[in-house]
């Protein structure tokens, strides 16, 4: 597989394609920042403080969370301490249902484990049966995208338990849980029963931290013990363990946030209405819609306008689809401004 490929630096617009929250921080996390010291700056974080928040803010003890840089981060450490090549030889396999995050193919990639996708319903919906049918014996992790991007479909709980008490001895369900701050049921409730699945979740999408990095891997603590020589022992860096505490403090600027995403969404279903165009309801702060031939009419209109979409078309079952970010309400009205404009002219 050839390496991920950054999606390029474009900057001087509206970020609309990578799910980012376009408002920004919480005023608070500058705060937080503005009041690091040259000393603190120039010793190793700690992260008591980090942690403890951490788990008060998801319901788990401090021994069940490991912080990670980013949640990249974390899929690389699932896959380090779960997809190593086996001393008998034998080559691990990771089920990822399609479609999906492209990190978790590369981390497999990078620890030569065996990749084994799974087609999606058309409807989108979780293909477990598929999924159930593609374990066996060389199976190690089974990839849930909770809610999936990039169609923002949920994950019902049960499924996830159906998957995880069928999985051979060593091997774990991982859970993004990325976007489940918009939607969705989280699966951290059911976590003490089964010691067989992590659950990743970051401070990137509602908390406005994409630029820190930060994130979380949560499960039983034998289940996470292992993982804590997955990755580098400092990872996370001074600024992203004092934002992290800070962003958690202000929940009144994430509520905002997270009124606002759920409004947008209802004036682009709307809009997606009126101009015909299919959609899918999602549960994260994005929108697929298929917009079929009119593709590279509007990526290239909207861009001509200072916006920037995502075009999912290679993904599985996603020919003809466009992602959107669906946070701010004064973005999402700017950007539908734009398409009616370029659908109108390219009828």
């Amino acid at each position: 597989m050839s390496p991920y490929q950054r999606p390029a630096e474009l900057y001087a617009g509206l970020r609309l394609h990578q799910n980012e929250h376009t408002g920004g921080c919480s005023p608070k996390v500058l705060d937080a920042l503005a009041g690091l010291t040259r000393e603190q700056c120039a010793l190793y974080p700690p992260y008591s403080a980090a942690i403890d928040a951490c788990a008060r803010h998801v319901g788990v003890t401090p021994d069940e969370l490991l912080l990670v840089n980013g949640l990249d981060e974390g899929i690389l450490g699932v896959a380090i301490g779960y997809l190593r090549m086996r001393p008998d030889g034998i080559v691990p396999e990771v089920i990822i249902p399609r479609p999906a995050f492209e990190v978790f193919d590369v981390a497999a990639a990078a620890l030569g484990a065996t990749v084994v996708s799974v087609a999606p319903q058309d409807d989108f919906g979780f293909p477990l049966e598929r999924v159930l049918a593609a374990i066996t014996a060389r199976t190690r992790v089974v990839i849930v995208t909770n809610p999936n991007n990039p169609t923002g479909i949920s994950t019902p709980v049960e499924t996830i338990r159906t998957i995880a008490r069928q999985l051979p001895a060593g091997a774990v369900v991982f859970v993004d849980e990325a976007y489940i701050d918009f939607g969705g049921e989280s699966f951290v409730p059911s976590l003490k029963d089964f010691a067989n699945v992590i659950v990743g979740r970051t401070f990137s999408k509602a908390y406005g931290l994409a630029g820190l990095r930060a994130g979380l891997l949560l499960g039983k603590a034998d289940t996470i013990e292992p993982l804590r020589n997955a990755v580098p022992v400092y990872s996370i860096n001074v600024a992203a363990a004092v934002a992290v505490v800070a962003a958690i403090e202000d929940d009144g600027y994430r509520a905002d946030y997270l009124r606002q995403v759920a409004a947008s969404k209802q004036l682009l279903y709307d809009a997606c209405r009126r101009w015909g165009l299919p959609y899918w309801p999602s549960d994260g702060n994005f929108v697929l819609v298929r917009t079929g031939d009119r593709t590279a009419a509007v990526l290239e209109g909207v861009r001509a306008r200072g916006m920037y979409l995502k075009d999912r078309s290679s993904d599985a079952g996603c020919v003809g689809c466009i992602r959107i970010t669906t946070g701010l309400i004064d973005h999402t009205t700017r950007l539908m401004t734009a398409m009616e404009e370029i659908l109108c002219a390219a009828q």
